[in-house]
C-alpha cells in the first residue's frame, strides 16, 4: 500500500488495521496517526520513508508501533473497510 495513499484514506480519524508482523504473525490493531502527546524527544534509528513504513499510536497499548505499509491486510476507517491482497 502507498504510504499517500494511506494518509489520504485513514487522515487523522481513529482507525483499525490488520497486517503481518515481523515475526509471520497476523496482528489487528486500533489505532491513529499524527498523536504528539507522548512523544518524549528520542530518534529513531531508522527512516520510515525508506522502508515503506508508519508510526501510529496504538490506543490499547497506549504507545507508538510501526507499521509496515507491504504487509498491510485491510483497512478500517469512517465505517468503511477496505482489503488489500498483496
Amino acid at each position: 500500500m502507498n504510504k499517500k495513499l494511506f494518509k489520504q484514506l485513514v487522515g487523522n480519524k481513529f482507525f483499525t488495521v490488520t497486517f503481518t508482523k515481523k515475526d509471520g504473525t497476523l496482528r489487528t490493531m486500533n489505532c491513529r496517526l499524527g498523536v504528539k502527546k507522548h512523544l518524549k524527544g528520542g530518534q529513531k534509528s531508522y527512516n520510515d520513508d525508506s522502508f515503506n513504513y508508519v508510526t501510529v499510536y496504538d490506543l490499547v497499548k497506549g504507545g507508538y508501533r510501526t507499521v509496515n505499509l507491504d504487509t498491510v491486510k485491510s483497512v478500517k476507517t469512517r465505517g468503511l473497510k477496505v482489503s488489500v491482497w498483496t
